[in-house]
């Protein structure tokens, strides 16, 4: 059986911490049906030396390459560079700031053997403490994540998809979700793979956290309005129904769960503030520095 040969894209500014982790981490992927084609960096603005490494690596791995921007101009407008040099018809999106599970790459692809198949997410998981709030915070939402997914494809953090579109809007700061809304736009499924597993590090500090919860609000109203997409997330009974199992299961954790949703809610608020009143678009975001960790959290 010929193997489903894919393009990997990887997005980075001031990743130099994790890069040559998650690179590894892509050419010791573990795959049978699977080709991985090539990776292409796309590293925008960097300057704390990214480019040298991802250089380097390249030299010795021709399947890799670099494309550099001068200036930083969302993640969005960097996939775009992505999907006007990618050249193979399977796709996949990554931030620098993530690494693959073995197996990822090869449990995402073949799900393309199923040609209404449009596009797949894995599932984030979190490599922050549990005994700490924000460790239990961050542990929570991906869990919920996890919960609505099973009901309604959500994808997050890495997202493989057939190229059916030239570029996506540039201006999207929730890239994943506009990605899902052009190929549902065009008939074709999502599918959530769980056992595909996406490890990520949440926000270590509650000015990190409101950071990207608000900026997250933000970016999924700008979606409704400009692609007439609503993610799951945003659908209050599907929130409900997942928190009320989540208590069900840890009982114990009902200050602690009822605390977190009273932060999510807090950032939510401030989301729909900065959009309907600020008129602010974080398309280009500021970077939250406490999630970029992953490599030494993972004792690499």
């Amino acid at each position: 059986m010929e193997r489903i040969a894919c393009s990997i894209g990887i997005f980075a500014h001031n990743e130099a911490g994790n890069i040559l982790a998650l690179l590894n981490a892509l050419v010791a992927q573990k795959t049978s049906e699977t080709e991985i084609a090539e990776i292409i960096v796309v590293s925008s603005a960097s300057t704390d030396g990214t480019d040298d490494i991802v250089s380097a690596f390249a030299a010795e791995h021709p399947e890799v390459r670099l494309i550099t921007q001068a200036k930083r101009e969302g993640k969005s407008a960097a996939i775009n560079l992505f999907l006007k040099e990618a050249k193979h018809a399977i796709l996949i999106v990554i931030s620098g700031d993530v690494i693959p599970a073995e197996n990822t790459i090869e449990k995402l692809v073949e799900a393309f053997g199923d040609e209404q198949l449009g596009a797949c997410g894995g599932r984030p998981v979190p490599v922050n403490q549990h005994d700490t709030f924000m460790g239990y915070a961050v542990h929570l939402l991906w869990r919920l994540h996890h919960r609505m997914a099973l009901i309604s494809p959500k994808l997050g953090e890495m997202i493989a998809f057939r190229k059916v579109m030239d570029s996506i809007p540039p201006d999207s700061a929730v890239d994943e979700a506009s990605i899902e809304a052009i190929v549902r736009s065009v008939g074709l499924k999502l599918r959530y793979i769980p056992e595909a597993i996406i490890h990520n590090k949440g926000p270590e500090t509650m000015s990190d956290f409101i950071k990207q919860r608000r900026r997250i609000q933000n970016g999924h109203l700008w979606l409704q309005k400009h692609q007439a997409y609503k993610v799951i997330s945003q659908d209050k009974s599907t929130l409900l129904k997942i928190m009320l199992s989540e208590l069900a299961d840890a009982p114990g954790d009902s200050i602690k769960l009822i605390s977190v949703m009273a932060l999510e809610m807090y950032c939510r608020m401030l989301g729909s503030w900065d959009y309907h009143v600020r008129k602010k678009n974080p398309f280009t975001w500021e970077i939250v520095r406490s999630t970029k960790n992953l490599n030494e959290k993972m004792g690499k």
